[in-house]
């Protein structure tokens, strides 16, 4: 049995007081649980008002905090003048929980459907950070299939990658184990195979380049290999 659709998720939302939001955001969460409720996230996205989506993109709660940090993108592309959805995105990079990070990902990409130019601005200025969990936001947010239509994305995607493999090299070994750095290489495991699969032609080389010789990067290249979509590519019969 299939539950609401996001277009009926975002009446509800909008035929809501917003005091009562939270409230239904969290009755209808699916939390816990192993998933959360994306349908009810993207809807909350469409519609959520600013002062609420700030409210929430500070909440404690995860599920609530989920919904305001993917409204950011949203509110980034309503008002190019405003700076506050960027920055509390970049804040949101590094948040101790996954959910969160992954809902910076998905706002970060709504911003790419819409202005590719901004995001990629985004993007180059997380890849720079020196916190590792935000140069995974660039790469989590950049190497979505749909943001790689044209060459121009794709090329950043393949040099947000190659930035975030040179983040993780120069962490010393006796950090290389440290959450945020797991997190990092981790993303690393599968955004290269995204990456290269837009641009085969441009992507193969610098994927073939990766400095094998250190461990973390071997894994990171062993992983993406078992992605179909790039092991078709690297073996094609």
């Amino acid at each position: 049995m299939t539950g609401p659709t996001r277009a009926q998720y975002a009446d509800a939302l909008r035929d809501l007081p917003a005091t009562d939001v939270p409230a239904y955001l969290t009755a209808h969460s699916n939390l816990p649980g192993p998933r959360s409720n994306l349908t009810l996230l993207d809807a909350a996205a469409d519609v959520l008002p600013h002062d609420l989506a700030l409210r929430l993109a500070d909440d404690p709660d995860e599920y609530l905090a989920c919904c305001g940090v993917a409204t950011l993108g949203r509110l980034a592309l309503d008002d190019p003048t405003d700076d506050t959805p960027a920055a509390l995105l970049t804040a949101r990079a590094s948040d101790d929980r996954w959910r969160v990070r992954e809902a910076v990902a998905i706002a970060a990409q709504r911003i790419g459907d819409d202005d590719p130019v901004r995001m990629r601005t985004l993007v180059g200025t997380w890849v720079a950070s020196d916190d590792p969990l935000v140069v995974r936001a660039a790469i989590a947010a950049i190497c979505e299939p749909r943001l790689l239509r044209d060459p121009v994305m794709t090329r950043a995607a393949l040099d947000a990658c190659s930035w975030a493999t040179a983040t993780l090299l120069t962490v010393p070994p006796e950090h290389r184990r440290d959450s945020a750095v797991r997190v990092l290489r981790q993303g690393l495991g599968y955004c290269w195979s995204v990456a290269v699969a837009a641009d085969p032609e441009a992507g193969l080389p610098l994927f073939a380049a990766l400095p094998t010789d250190d461990p973390d990067i071997a894994w990171v290249a062993r992983t993406n290999r078992t992605k179909k979509r790039l092991a078709v590519l690297l073996d094609p019969a």
